[in-house]
Protein backbone atom coordinates (compact mmCIF):
# COMPACT_ATOMS: atom_id res chain seq x y z
CA UNK A 1 0.00 0.00 0.00
CA UNK A 2 1.34 3.00 -1.02
CA UNK A 3 2.22 5.88 1.89
CA UNK A 4 0.62 9.01 1.90
CA UNK A 5 4.00 10.39 1.69
CA UNK A 6 4.49 9.02 -1.69
CA UNK A 7 0.90 9.86 -2.80
CA UNK A 8 -0.06 10.83 -6.61
CA UNK A 9 -1.95 13.83 -4.92
CA UNK A 10 0.91 17.03 -4.16
CA UNK A 11 -2.13 17.98 -1.37
CA UNK A 12 -2.22 14.44 0.49
CA UNK A 13 2.09 14.45 0.35
CA UNK A 14 1.99 18.01 1.70
CA UNK A 15 -0.44 17.24 4.30
CA UNK A 16 1.85 13.84 5.52
CA UNK A 17 4.80 16.75 5.13
CA UNK A 18 3.41 19.09 7.57
CA UNK A 19 2.43 16.08 9.91
CA UNK A 20 6.46 14.17 10.22
CA UNK A 21 7.56 17.48 10.87
CA UNK A 22 5.15 18.37 13.49
CA UNK A 23 5.61 14.55 15.20
CA UNK A 24 9.31 15.04 14.98
CA UNK A 25 9.39 18.34 16.68
CA UNK A 26 7.25 17.00 19.43
CA UNK A 27 9.15 14.21 19.57
CA UNK A 28 12.41 16.45 20.07
CA UNK A 29 10.68 18.86 22.47
CA UNK A 30 9.54 15.39 24.63
CA UNK A 31 12.97 14.42 24.58
CA UNK A 32 14.32 17.66 25.78
CA UNK A 33 11.75 17.84 28.17
CA UNK A 34 12.98 14.30 29.67
CA UNK A 35 16.70 15.39 29.92
CA UNK A 36 16.04 18.59 31.68
CA UNK A 37 14.21 16.87 34.15
CA UNK A 38 16.71 14.45 34.67
CA UNK A 39 18.80 16.87 35.54
CA UNK A 40 23.23 17.72 35.15
CA UNK A 41 25.27 15.62 32.86
CA UNK A 42 27.90 13.75 34.70
CA UNK A 43 30.13 15.92 33.20
CA UNK A 44 29.00 19.07 34.56
CA UNK A 45 28.66 17.27 38.02
CA UNK A 46 32.70 15.78 38.11
CA UNK A 47 33.91 19.44 38.35
CA UNK A 48 31.49 20.19 41.95
CA UNK A 49 32.68 16.58 43.27
CA UNK A 50 35.58 15.60 42.48
CA UNK A 51 37.65 17.13 45.38
CA UNK A 52 35.41 15.45 47.90
CA UNK A 53 37.61 12.89 50.09
CA UNK A 54 34.53 10.62 50.12
CA UNK A 55 34.55 10.72 46.02
CA UNK A 56 36.41 7.76 44.67
CA UNK A 57 37.14 5.86 41.85
CA UNK A 58 34.30 8.39 39.89
CA UNK A 59 31.61 7.97 42.23
CA UNK A 60 30.98 8.47 46.00
CA UNK A 61 31.59 5.88 48.83
CA UNK A 62 30.59 5.45 52.54
CA UNK A 63 32.17 2.73 54.79
CA UNK A 64 29.50 0.54 54.61
CA UNK A 65 28.70 -0.88 51.54
CA UNK A 66 25.49 0.30 49.22
CA UNK A 67 24.82 -1.16 46.32
CA UNK A 68 21.83 -1.46 44.12
CA UNK A 69 21.28 -4.98 43.44
CA UNK A 70 22.74 -7.00 40.50
CA UNK A 71 21.41 -7.40 37.54
CA UNK A 72 20.47 -11.08 38.31
CA UNK A 73 18.50 -9.30 41.57
CA UNK A 74 17.09 -7.08 39.51
CA UNK A 75 15.62 -9.36 37.13
CA UNK A 76 13.73 -11.21 40.45
CA UNK A 77 13.15 -8.09 41.92
CA UNK A 78 11.05 -6.99 38.77
CA UNK A 79 9.06 -10.72 38.55
CA UNK A 80 8.43 -10.31 41.72
CA UNK A 81 7.17 -7.05 41.45
CA UNK A 82 4.80 -7.90 38.65
CA UNK A 83 3.17 -10.46 41.10
CA UNK A 84 3.45 -8.64 44.35
CA UNK A 85 2.56 -4.96 43.14
CA UNK A 86 -0.75 -4.49 43.95
CA UNK A 87 0.19 -5.14 47.68
CA UNK A 88 1.90 -1.70 47.76
CA UNK A 89 -1.32 0.09 47.45
CA UNK A 90 -4.31 1.18 49.73
CA UNK A 91 -7.58 -0.08 48.96
CA UNK A 92 -9.49 2.79 50.43
CA UNK A 93 -9.39 6.45 49.97
CA UNK A 94 -6.30 7.95 52.15
CA UNK A 95 -7.36 10.68 54.71
CA UNK A 96 -5.65 13.42 53.73
CA UNK A 97 -5.93 16.96 56.30
CA UNK A 98 -5.51 19.90 54.56
CA UNK A 99 -1.84 21.76 55.14
CA UNK A 100 -2.37 25.21 57.06
CA UNK A 101 1.12 26.32 57.82
CA UNK A 102 0.95 29.43 60.04
CA UNK A 103 1.79 32.20 58.96
CA UNK A 104 4.83 32.44 61.37
CA UNK A 105 6.84 29.35 62.07
CA UNK A 106 6.58 28.03 65.36
CA UNK A 107 8.87 26.49 68.27
CA UNK A 108 8.93 23.06 66.70
CA UNK A 109 6.84 21.60 64.83
CA UNK A 110 6.66 18.82 61.58
CA UNK A 111 3.69 18.82 58.60
CA UNK A 112 3.85 15.48 56.98
CA UNK A 113 3.01 15.89 52.97
CA UNK A 114 3.16 12.58 52.13
CA UNK A 115 6.38 10.55 51.38
CA UNK A 116 10.08 11.86 52.83
CA UNK A 117 8.30 15.47 51.83
CA UNK A 118 7.91 17.16 55.53
CA UNK A 119 7.67 20.98 56.77
CA UNK A 120 10.01 21.61 60.07
CA UNK A 121 9.44 24.62 61.93
CA UNK A 122 12.51 24.58 64.52
CA UNK A 123 13.13 28.32 66.81
CA UNK A 124 11.37 30.33 64.69
CA UNK A 125 12.48 28.75 61.51
CA UNK A 126 10.93 27.11 58.50
CA UNK A 127 12.48 24.50 56.52
CA UNK A 128 11.12 22.20 53.67
CA UNK A 129 12.56 18.81 53.43
CA UNK A 130 12.62 16.84 49.83
CA UNK A 131 9.89 18.55 48.09
CA UNK A 132 7.82 16.38 46.36
CA UNK A 133 4.68 17.82 44.80
CA UNK A 134 4.24 16.35 41.57
CA UNK A 135 1.64 13.49 40.66
CA UNK A 136 4.25 11.08 39.73
CA UNK A 137 8.48 10.14 40.81
CA UNK A 138 9.83 10.06 37.17
CA UNK A 139 11.39 11.99 34.34
CA UNK A 140 8.74 11.40 32.05
CA UNK A 141 5.53 13.41 32.69
CA UNK A 142 3.03 9.90 32.29
CA UNK A 143 5.32 7.02 33.53
CA UNK A 144 6.34 6.29 36.82
CA UNK A 145 5.22 5.56 40.30
CA UNK A 146 1.77 7.34 40.68
CA UNK A 147 0.46 9.49 44.18
CA UNK A 148 -1.96 7.26 45.65
CA UNK A 149 -3.05 10.45 47.84
CA UNK A 150 -3.37 14.27 46.60
CA UNK A 151 -1.03 16.43 47.72
CA UNK A 152 -2.76 17.90 51.39
CA UNK A 153 -1.12 21.39 50.20
CA UNK A 154 0.54 23.40 47.35
CA UNK A 155 4.39 25.37 47.47
CA UNK A 156 2.27 28.83 47.34
CA UNK A 157 0.26 28.16 50.71
CA UNK A 158 3.44 27.93 52.51
CA UNK A 159 3.77 31.30 54.07
CA UNK A 160 7.72 31.21 53.68
CA UNK A 161 10.69 28.84 53.79
CA UNK A 162 14.02 29.61 54.83
CA UNK A 163 15.96 27.00 53.37
CA UNK A 164 14.73 24.13 51.17
CA UNK A 165 16.68 20.90 51.80
CA UNK A 166 17.74 17.84 49.50
CA UNK A 167 18.89 14.60 51.03
CA UNK A 168 19.55 13.14 47.54
CA UNK A 169 18.52 13.43 43.69
CA UNK A 170 16.29 9.97 43.25
CA UNK A 171 13.20 11.50 41.69
CA UNK A 172 11.20 10.44 44.64
CA UNK A 173 13.26 13.00 46.43
CA UNK A 174 14.51 15.85 44.40
CA UNK A 175 11.57 16.56 41.42
CA UNK A 176 12.00 19.12 39.10
CA UNK A 177 8.62 20.43 38.47
CA UNK A 178 8.28 21.35 42.18
CA UNK A 179 11.96 23.24 42.33
CA UNK A 180 10.09 24.94 39.35
CA UNK A 181 7.15 25.93 41.21
CA UNK A 182 9.67 26.93 44.17
CA UNK A 183 11.46 29.43 41.95
CA UNK A 184 7.99 30.73 40.89
CA UNK A 185 6.64 31.54 44.69
CA UNK A 186 9.83 31.83 46.86
CA UNK A 187 13.07 31.61 45.39
CA UNK A 188 14.48 29.37 48.32
CA UNK A 189 17.86 29.08 49.65
CA UNK A 190 18.39 24.96 48.97
CA UNK A 191 21.05 23.50 51.09
CA UNK A 192 22.05 19.75 49.34
CA UNK A 193 24.30 17.19 49.69
CA UNK A 194 27.59 17.87 46.79
CA UNK A 195 26.50 17.24 43.75
CA UNK A 196 23.04 18.05 43.77
CA UNK A 197 23.69 21.73 43.36
CA UNK A 198 24.65 20.94 39.76
CA UNK A 199 21.22 19.59 38.84
CA UNK A 200 19.75 23.13 40.30
CA UNK A 201 22.20 24.96 38.66
CA UNK A 202 21.06 23.24 35.54
CA UNK A 203 17.42 24.32 36.24
CA UNK A 204 18.47 27.93 36.70
CA UNK A 205 18.64 28.19 40.11
CA UNK A 206 21.64 31.14 40.74
CA UNK A 207 24.73 29.62 42.41
CA UNK A 208 24.21 32.26 45.43
CA UNK A 209 21.01 30.56 46.52
CA UNK A 210 22.96 27.15 46.58
CA UNK A 211 25.08 25.90 49.82
CA UNK A 212 25.92 22.49 48.88
CA UNK A 213 28.24 20.56 51.62
CA UNK A 214 29.74 17.08 52.02
CA UNK A 215 29.30 14.94 55.04
CA UNK A 216 29.99 16.60 58.62
CA UNK A 217 29.61 19.84 56.84
CA UNK A 218 27.70 22.79 58.34
CA UNK A 219 25.79 25.74 57.50
CA UNK A 220 23.89 28.19 59.62
CA UNK A 221 20.27 29.53 58.33
CA UNK A 222 18.09 31.68 60.23
CA UNK A 223 19.70 30.85 63.12
CA UNK A 224 19.91 26.93 63.14
CA UNK A 225 22.89 25.05 62.66
CA UNK A 226 22.75 22.74 59.66
CA UNK A 227 25.25 19.70 59.76
CA UNK A 228 25.21 17.20 56.51
CA UNK A 229 25.49 13.45 58.36
CA UNK A 230 26.48 10.30 56.56
CA UNK A 231 23.73 7.98 55.42
CA UNK A 232 24.10 4.32 53.36
CA UNK A 233 22.38 4.69 50.10
CA UNK A 234 23.08 6.13 46.74
CA UNK A 235 22.29 8.32 44.01
CA UNK A 236 21.44 8.98 40.21
CA UNK A 237 19.00 9.88 37.64
CA UNK A 238 20.20 7.89 35.11
CA UNK A 239 22.50 5.63 34.16
CA UNK A 240 25.47 6.59 35.90
CA UNK A 241 25.26 5.97 39.55
CA UNK A 242 26.43 7.94 42.84
CA UNK A 243 27.93 10.79 41.01
CA UNK A 244 25.98 12.73 43.89
CA UNK A 245 26.32 12.82 47.50
CA UNK A 246 23.60 11.23 49.25
CA UNK A 247 22.74 12.81 53.27
CA UNK A 248 20.80 13.37 56.48
CA UNK A 249 20.60 16.42 57.90
CA UNK A 250 20.74 17.30 61.75
CA UNK A 251 18.94 20.93 63.04
CA UNK A 252 20.35 22.40 66.23
CA UNK A 253 18.61 25.52 67.19
CA UNK A 254 19.09 27.81 70.66
CA UNK A 255 16.37 25.85 72.23
CA UNK A 256 15.65 22.62 70.07
CA UNK A 257 16.54 20.36 67.39
CA UNK A 258 15.42 17.53 65.09
CA UNK A 259 17.02 15.01 62.71
CA UNK A 260 16.03 13.18 58.95
CA UNK A 261 18.39 10.65 58.05
CA UNK A 262 17.08 10.81 54.43
CA UNK A 263 17.08 7.98 52.59
CA UNK A 264 19.35 5.20 54.64
CA UNK A 265 20.16 1.76 55.44
CA UNK A 266 21.22 0.89 59.16
CA UNK A 267 24.19 2.37 59.79
CA UNK A 268 26.60 2.17 62.35
CA UNK A 269 26.99 5.71 61.71
CA UNK A 270 23.74 6.59 63.47
CA UNK A 271 25.62 5.86 66.70
CA UNK A 272 28.32 8.46 65.81
CA UNK A 273 25.80 11.07 64.71
CA UNK A 274 23.77 10.65 67.79
CA UNK A 275 27.21 11.13 69.86
CA UNK A 276 28.70 14.02 68.14
CA UNK A 277 25.12 16.03 67.30
CA UNK A 278 22.55 14.05 69.95
CA UNK A 279 20.24 14.19 70.98
CA UNK A 280 17.44 15.66 69.47
CA UNK A 281 14.22 16.17 70.05
CA UNK A 282 12.47 15.60 66.91
CA UNK A 283 13.78 12.28 64.58
CA UNK A 284 11.75 11.81 60.99
CA UNK A 285 12.72 8.41 60.03
CA UNK A 286 12.27 6.60 56.46
CA UNK A 287 10.16 3.89 57.48
CA UNK A 288 9.18 2.43 53.84
CA UNK A 289 10.53 0.67 50.70
CA UNK A 290 12.90 -2.02 52.28
CA UNK A 291 12.87 -5.46 50.44
CA UNK A 292 15.34 -8.34 50.99
CA UNK A 293 16.47 -7.40 47.62
CA UNK A 294 17.95 -4.31 48.44
CA UNK A 295 18.66 -4.72 52.35
CA UNK A 296 21.70 -1.93 52.70
CA UNK A 297 19.88 1.37 51.36
CA UNK A 298 16.25 1.47 52.99
CA UNK A 299 15.57 0.55 56.74
CA UNK A 300 13.15 -1.48 57.86
CA UNK A 301 10.80 -0.67 60.63
CA UNK A 302 12.47 -2.06 63.47
CA UNK A 303 15.66 -1.01 62.31
CA UNK A 304 14.15 2.84 61.99
CA UNK A 305 13.03 2.51 65.22
CA UNK A 306 16.72 1.02 66.33
CA UNK A 307 18.40 4.04 64.48
CA UNK A 308 16.13 6.35 65.98
CA UNK A 309 17.32 5.17 69.57
CA UNK A 310 21.32 5.29 68.47
CA UNK A 311 20.89 9.07 67.04
CA UNK A 312 19.98 9.90 70.55
CA UNK A 313 22.20 7.52 72.99
CA UNK A 314 25.28 9.51 73.48
CA UNK A 315 28.23 9.29 76.04
CA UNK A 316 28.78 6.33 78.47
CA UNK A 317 24.88 4.78 76.98
CA UNK A 318 26.44 3.75 73.79
CA UNK A 319 24.76 0.63 73.07
CA UNK A 320 21.17 -0.02 71.34
CA UNK A 321 18.61 -2.06 73.72
CA UNK A 322 16.85 -3.51 70.78
CA UNK A 323 18.84 -5.99 67.75
CA UNK A 324 17.83 -4.55 64.13
CA UNK A 325 18.30 -7.39 62.01
CA UNK A 326 20.57 -6.44 58.65
CA UNK A 327 20.40 -9.47 56.75
CA UNK A 328 23.06 -10.82 54.00
CA UNK A 329 22.11 -8.60 50.59
CA UNK A 330 21.34 -11.15 47.56
CA UNK A 331 21.57 -14.52 49.87
CA UNK A 332 18.82 -16.39 48.57
CA UNK A 333 20.45 -15.71 44.57
CA UNK A 334 23.05 -17.97 44.94
CA UNK A 335 26.32 -16.76 43.31
CA UNK A 336 25.24 -13.09 43.26
CA UNK A 337 26.51 -12.23 47.31
CA UNK A 338 28.20 -9.47 48.72
CA UNK A 339 28.67 -8.58 52.78
CA UNK A 340 26.46 -6.49 54.37
CA UNK A 341 27.10 -3.97 57.32
CA UNK A 342 24.44 -4.80 60.01
CA UNK A 343 24.04 -1.29 61.25
CA UNK A 344 23.90 -0.02 65.09
CA UNK A 345 26.39 -0.18 67.90
CA UNK A 346 24.63 -3.12 69.40
CA UNK A 347 25.98 -5.48 66.31
CA UNK A 348 29.14 -3.75 65.75
CA UNK A 349 30.24 -3.00 69.49
CA UNK A 350 32.43 0.17 68.36
CA UNK A 351 32.10 2.86 70.79
CA UNK A 352 32.10 6.67 69.18
CA UNK A 353 35.00 8.87 70.37
CA UNK A 354 33.45 11.60 72.14
CA UNK A 355 33.99 13.79 75.28
CA UNK A 356 30.17 14.77 75.83
CA UNK A 357 28.61 13.27 79.03
CA UNK A 358 24.84 14.01 78.07
CA UNK A 359 22.63 11.82 79.57
CA UNK A 360 20.69 9.63 76.84
CA UNK A 361 17.47 10.98 75.79
CA UNK A 362 16.19 8.24 73.66
CA UNK A 363 13.06 7.80 75.73
CA UNK A 364 12.10 11.37 75.46
CA UNK A 365 12.47 11.99 71.86
CA UNK A 366 9.38 11.49 69.58
CA UNK A 367 9.54 9.82 66.27
CA UNK A 368 7.62 10.43 63.26
CA UNK A 369 7.90 7.66 60.79
CA UNK A 370 7.85 9.02 56.75
CA UNK A 371 8.70 7.76 53.46
CA UNK A 372 5.86 5.59 53.50
CA UNK A 373 1.97 5.75 52.03
CA UNK A 374 2.40 8.08 49.19
CA UNK A 375 4.30 6.44 46.41
CA UNK A 376 4.42 2.12 45.78
CA UNK A 377 8.18 1.79 45.32
CA UNK A 378 8.51 -1.59 46.99
CA UNK A 379 6.61 -4.92 47.81
CA UNK A 380 5.68 -4.97 50.89
CA UNK A 381 2.10 -3.87 52.22
CA UNK A 382 0.89 -0.66 51.99
CA UNK A 383 0.19 -0.32 55.80
CA UNK A 384 2.96 -2.40 56.68
CA UNK A 385 5.43 -0.05 57.73
CA UNK A 386 3.52 1.44 60.64
CA UNK A 387 1.81 -1.55 61.61
CA UNK A 388 5.45 -2.78 62.38
CA UNK A 389 6.68 0.54 63.38
CA UNK A 390 3.97 0.42 66.42
CA UNK A 391 5.06 -2.90 67.56
CA UNK A 392 8.94 -2.26 67.59
CA UNK A 393 8.28 0.88 69.57
CA UNK A 394 6.02 0.42 71.53
CA UNK A 395 8.41 -2.57 73.49
CA UNK A 396 11.34 -0.08 73.05
CA UNK A 397 9.25 2.07 74.64
CA UNK A 398 9.78 4.98 71.79
CA UNK A 399 6.76 7.63 71.91
CA UNK A 400 6.01 7.45 67.68
CA UNK A 401 3.24 10.04 66.29
CA UNK A 402 1.17 8.79 63.63
CA UNK A 403 0.03 12.07 61.81
CA UNK A 404 -2.30 12.07 58.97
CA UNK A 405 -0.94 13.28 55.44
CA UNK A 406 -1.20 16.98 55.48
CA UNK A 407 -1.70 16.98 59.69
CA UNK A 408 0.80 19.27 61.66
CA UNK A 409 2.53 17.94 64.68
CA UNK A 410 2.91 20.43 67.52
CA UNK A 411 5.95 18.98 69.59
CA UNK A 412 5.25 22.30 72.26
CA UNK A 413 1.81 20.74 73.17
CA UNK A 414 3.33 18.84 75.49
CA UNK A 415 6.19 16.57 75.80
CA UNK A 416 7.12 13.42 73.69
CA UNK A 417 4.75 10.86 74.75
CA UNK A 418 2.10 13.45 75.36
CA UNK A 419 2.16 14.23 71.51
CA UNK A 420 3.03 10.88 70.67
CA UNK A 421 -0.99 9.86 72.53
CA UNK A 422 -2.51 12.89 70.60
CA UNK A 423 -0.98 11.03 67.78
CA UNK A 424 -1.94 7.46 68.08
CA UNK A 425 -5.50 6.80 66.42
CA UNK A 426 -4.41 4.31 63.68
CA UNK A 427 -6.12 6.07 60.49
CA UNK A 428 -4.30 3.83 58.01
CA UNK A 429 -6.77 0.58 58.74
CA UNK A 430 -9.43 1.99 57.00
CA UNK A 431 -8.02 2.26 53.49
CA UNK A 432 -5.61 -0.87 54.11
CA UNK A 433 -6.96 -4.43 52.51
CA UNK A 434 -8.05 -6.80 55.11
CA UNK A 435 -4.59 -8.56 55.02
CA UNK A 436 -2.98 -5.51 55.49
CA UNK A 437 -4.01 -5.05 58.92
CA UNK A 438 -2.95 -5.87 62.85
Amino acid sequence: MRSFGTSDRAGVRTVSSVIEKVSSRTRSRQFIRVMNRMGASPAAILPLVKDSPNFTHRRFEGEEPSLRPRLRAQTSALLCAIRVGDRGAPVGTVPVVAATPPAAPGELAVTWYGHATSLLEVDGARFLLDPVFSERVSPIRHVGPRRMHPVPGSLAAIPSIDAVLISHDHYDHLDHPSIVRLEETHRPHYVVPLGVNAHLLAWGVPEQRITALDWRGETEVAGIRITCTEARHNSGRGLVDSQTLWAGWAFRGPRHSAYFPGDSGTSKRFASIGADLGPFDLTLMPVGAYDPFWPDIHMDPEQAVAAHRDVNRIGDEMYALTEDEAGVADDFIEGDQRIDTPGGTYEEGERTETTRTVATAAKDSLLVPVHWATFNLSMHWWAEPVRRVRRAAAEARVPVAFPRVGERVDLTSGDAHAVAAAHADPWWEECAAPEDRD
